[in-house]
């Protein structure tokens, strides 16, 4: 039904009028422009997955590259990334999993309540169920377990694969040597 100055039948009481001026038509029609305007604007100002980490105080390395896409809500601080697939790489003397999704609870300066990443010890995968930042250094903890690192070593974003040191591997993956 549209609005207009004359009279408009109300649907099932033919004997009813509607009767609207044409100044509430343009008042709804202004309305709903600036509602879109306004949809449009908070969705081209939204954040990366990356940016939302250095909006908490955390670097971007804590997430791999290839993150798809986000979640956050910001009453609670529940926070989900989505990977393409599992990814698996390499820090120092680390073997790390993070699975397709990686869900936590994020705040200042600290990710909690982590699922969905996991660091090898020995043979066996140990999630890692929170990271900590203070100053300059990051805590990550794993099960009773936990080892410190530089925030400034987390700067950038590890690649699946190969982590932080990708010049030692090929398009495929595969080692490559210079001999």
């Amino acid at each position: 039904m549209f609005l207009s100055d004359h009279n408009t039948s109300i649907p099932h009481f033919p004997h009813a009028r509607l009767v609207l001026p044409r100044k509430m038509n343009t008042r709804c029609s202004m309305i709903f422009l600036c509602i879109l305007a306004y949809a449009y604007v908070t969705v081209s100002e939204e954040l990366s997955a990356y940016e939302v980490l250095e909006k908490y105080d955390l670097p971007v390395g804590l997430l791999p590259q290839g993150v798809t896409e986000y979640e956050l809500n910001e009453k609670n601080g529940h926070f989900t990334a989505y990977l393409d697939k599992t990814c698996y790489f390499s820090i120092q003397s680390y073997d790390l999993k993070y699975k397709s999704t990686i869900k936590g609870v994020i705040s200042k300066g600290k990710l909690s309540k982590l699922k969905g990443v996991s660091v090898k010890i020995e043979v066996l995968w140990i999630p890692i169920s929170e990271v900590t930042r203070d100053g300059d250094d990051l805590k990550f903890s794993a099960g009773v377990a936990s080892a410190g690192f530089s925030a400034d070593s987390f700067s950038e974003s590890p690649q699946c694969g190969c982590g932080f040191d990708c010049d030692h591997f090929n398009q495929n993956g595969d080692v490559s040597s210079s001999l």
